[in-house]
């Protein structure tokens, strides 16, 4: 039985996530801060560590940078989670040796799909070199991961600023590149035969976009357009072809995110056809408020056009809705501003 070391300073989301891990399968251990956990690592020497950020005595980046410079426990697989969702923040994690970060509110799916890919990522370096390893520094040619990817792209990639309402790319226009997002929300959006604006996907830090063809430079097949101010990271597909080539394992992490999103604009499809006017408006501002805001609660400032397009309705439907969610006290309505006052009613009827 493998066992996980878990270290969060809230006790309730410790002790459900110990219960949770537990009905997984797995041997816990918990710690209630930094500190504690520093201690508890070096001395019980888990198989992998979950930690949270912002906490007393020693917050988690104290704690990663500590036992990644023990000898003991620099090879522990260690997993962030936390609120923190900046992409610097992220990014900050990951250059110390984090091998994943997961945000609350995490899926318990993620948390133990991501725990099962790190223990299986660790068996099977140790089986190939003989001994557990941290990740080295890398180059071009040592890439491992789509966090090292990731960081390829902020290192060496062309930085390329849009305000809100310009376009990144245009539908037709040749894909010479491929961005990672590194701050800001972009939509992907393409036209009808009635010439409807439909929204086929939205993207935010640490997503990459443009993903039209890695092989060759075929035309955009929608147009993609900054919902607010966007810093992006651009490569040439011709050097992120040479990447991938060298790097198998990083091929397959992203043919793994490319066939999500596949499943996730599906989804989106079959939500625009089966879902009723209210259900579809519902799902749709609790999609752009997660997304924006990295929260369901709190204001989202957007345009009642892109809710439309994203929800799959006329505009003056939304608007009807909209003043009914209203008038119901599900929501308040300031100009462009939406708050949402009544979370999981809008979530049962989604």
């Amino acid at each position: 039985m493998k066992t996980v070391l878990l270290i969060e300073d809230d006790r309730a989301l410790r002790e459900n996530t110990e219960e949770l891990l537990e009905l997984s399968g797995y041997s816990v251990l918990t710690a209630p801060n930094g500190k504690i956990g520093i201690e508890t690592a070096k001395q019980k020497l888990p198989d992998i560590i979950i930690c949270d950020i912002m906490m007393p005595e020693v917050d988690g980046y104290g704690v990663l940078e500590n036992l990644s410079n023990a000898p003991e426990t620099q090879h522990i697989p260690f997993i962030f989670l936390s609120a923190k969702t900046e992409h610097k923040e992220i990014r900050r994690g990951m250059d110390l040796g984090a091998d994943d970060y997961l945000t609350k509110p995490f899926d318990e799916e993620d948390l133990i799909s991501a725990i099962e890919s790190r223990l299986a990522k660790t068996q099977l370096l140790n089986r190939m070199s003989g001994e557990m390893t941290k990740t080295p520094e890398f180059s071009e040619d040592e890439m491992r991961t789509l966090h090292e990817l990731k960081n390829f792209f902020d290192d060496n990639g062309e930085i390329v600023n849009f305000e809100q309402g310009e376009m990144v790319y245009q539908e037709g226009m040749h894909s010479h590149k491929i961005f990672l997002i590194l701050k800001g929300v972009v939509k992907c959006h393409c036209m009808d035969a009635d010439g409807k604006e439909l929204t086929t996907s939205l993207y935010r830090a640490d997503d990459f976009l443009g993903f039209t063809s890695v092989m060759k430079n075929i035309p955009h097949q929608e147009s993609a357009t900054a919902l607010e101010t966007v810093e992006l990271a651009a490569i040439a597909k011709e050097d992120l072809k040479t990447i991938l080539e060298k790097n198998h394992n990083i091929s397959l992490e992203l043919m793994e995110l490319l066939a999500n999103d596949l499943s996730e604009a599906k989804a989106q499809l079959l939500q625009m056809a089966y879902s009723s006017v209210r259900k579809k408006t519902a799902k749709t501002l609790l999609q752009f408020a997660e997304i924006m805001n990295n929260q369901k609660e709190g204001d989202i400032k957007i345009s009642r056009n892109d809710l439309a397009s994203v929800a799959g309705i006329a505009t003056e439907s939304l608007i009807r809705t909209l003043s009914g969610f209203k008038k119901e006290g599900l929501i308040d309505i300031e100009g462009r501003n939406i708050r949402i006052k009544k979370l999981k009613a809008l979530e049962l009827m989604s």
